[in-house]
């Protein structure tokens, strides 16, 4: 989990000074001297944890915040800014050609998830409404194009290829001629990475980026390469003035050091990021929703939006039409924990439910994960007369169930009972406003309290 020993220890930080009510100098320098140690750990570079502690020392010794009714409420608030501020301050968007043809280029180190995240943003760009297509530029690293070949297939996006052709340059101004023509409304081209920047890298991308003239250049970072990559980022920045970073693998480092220090080093924001390995993986990246979960507030608009995402009007009405007539099934649960998974299951989640945050370690993630799979294999051992109809499972159904799924009587009787909480909780909904009604299916996948 990103940020998770980060946050832990900064939420710490701030329960001690919710617990002191009125702070002197002298606990804030002590809070300060903790963040400092935090942030650090969190491998963020020395210079800049300097000026963040400088900055936030300056605000919160001031005379309205020590003489506030909440001054811990007032200096966790001077944090949680300037991390915004240390992260981009806004989320910053993609720019596309006013003409209606956009060229992005990806560039980065050798393992950074370039080819991977092509896929990734392809997808990402369909589902607002874009028309992809991919170029194989990558010449050097062997089966590159054929990498790409099979991502852009997964995610159902034209790839062009020229395996007879060793000039990268030449590739991408005939795959941008060949986009342009087909129709196509955005053209991501692939680049070659080394294991470290080197003379000869840099001059193809130059070269490249005169020939295609890219609207973006995108620097694909490895998250969990910490201050290395940051210091990379600050190389490519310089050669090719790059237009925005894509932080990858950032599921995978928890300390999240690269993250805070990107901005700061190249100048440039980080626009998007990504946080597993399916090609839905991939969100744009909202500094003050990021800094809210650091800080354990929550990110409850990213959690709306993945719920709006992955359960749309129709299957809302269609849900509410069924528990208003008592015909939500066993199929209609299973379909639920679904539609909690769709979004990114209840590891992703529990991460932007405020109060929680950093202490993940108190919540068995796996185990819910796990609880998830066991109710999946337990309603797919039943009958499709069962699943529609549970009250007729006997003790000898629940036995052969039992025996279908590999699971216990036990868990049977576990899943009965938390199928019928999960009806009476909906039917209860029923009660509310029309507004309120579609508001909590849409919101919130019509079921989220496994």
């Amino acid at each position: 989990m990103a940020f998770e020993s980060l946050s832990e220890k900064l939420q710490g930080v701030f329960k001690k000074l919710r617990g002191k009510g009125v702070l002197t100098e002298t606990d804030i320098d002590e809070a300060m001297r903790e963040v400092k140690l935090a942030l650090l750990e969190a491998d963020v570079g020395f210079k800049i944890v300097k000026q963040f502690i400088e900055s936030v020392k300056e605000k919160a010794k001031g005379k309205d915040v020590m003489e506030s009714l909440t001054p811990a409420q007032q200096v966790l608030k001077i944090v949680k800014d300037e991390l915004v501020g240390l992260m981009g301050g806004v989320n910053s968007r993609l720019t596309y050609s006013p003409k209606g043809f956009t060229v992005i280029m990806l560039v980065g180190l050798q393992g950074s998830g370039k080819t991977t995240t092509c896929g990734k943003l392809a997808n990402y760009l369909k589902k607002i409404g874009k028309k992809p297509m991919l170029a194989a530029c990558d010449v050097y690293r062997p089966a590159a194009i054929d990498q790409l070949e099979i991502v852009g297939k997964s995610v159902d996006a034209p790839v062009f290829v020229m395996r007879e052709s060793e000039d990268p340059v030449e590739i991408a101004e005939k795959a941008v001629k060949e986009a342009d023509y087909k129709g196509f409304d955005v053209l991501i081209i692939d680049t070659a990475g080394r294991l470290q920047i080197d003379e000869a890298l840099m001059g193809e991308l130059v070269r490249l980026k005169k020939a295609v003239r890219p609207h973006e250049i995108l620097l694909v970072m490895d998250a969990m390469m910490g201050q290395d990559a940051v210091n990379a980022a600050a190389g490519f920045n310089g050669a090719l003035g790059v237009d925005g970073v894509i932080m990858t693998k950032l599921d995978g480092d928890t300390r999240g050091g690269a993250a805070l220090s990107a901005k700061t080093v190249t100048q440039r924001p980080i626009k998007f990021i990504g946080s597993g390995e399916k090609f839905d993986a991939l969100e744009a990246f909202h500094p003050e929703r990021m800094a809210s979960r650091i800080l354990g507030m929550g990110d409850v608009m990213s959690l709306i939006e993945k719920a709006q995402e992955n359960f749309d009007d129709a299957e809302a009405e269609k849900l509410e039409r069924k528990i208003k007539k008592n015909e939500f099934t066993l199929e209609d649960f299973l379909e639920q924990i679904g539609q909690i998974r769709k979004m990114g299951g209840i590891g992703k989640l529990i991460g932007m439910l405020p109060g929680i945050g950093g202490s993940m370690k108190n919540i068995n993630v796996e185990a819910g994960e796990k609880e998830f799979k066991q109710m999946e294999a337990i309603i797919c051992s039943m009958t499709k007369e069962e699943r529609r109809n549970p009250s007729i499972l006997n003790s000898g159904r629940r036995k052969r169930v039992a025996a279908g799924s590999g699971q216990t009587v036990q868990k049977i009787n576990i899943l009965i009972k938390r199928y019928e909480e999960a009806r009476k909780m909906m039917k209860s909904f029923m009660g509310g406003s029309k507004h309120n009604r579609s508001k909590i299916m849409k919101n919130f996948g019509g079921f989220n309290g496994i």
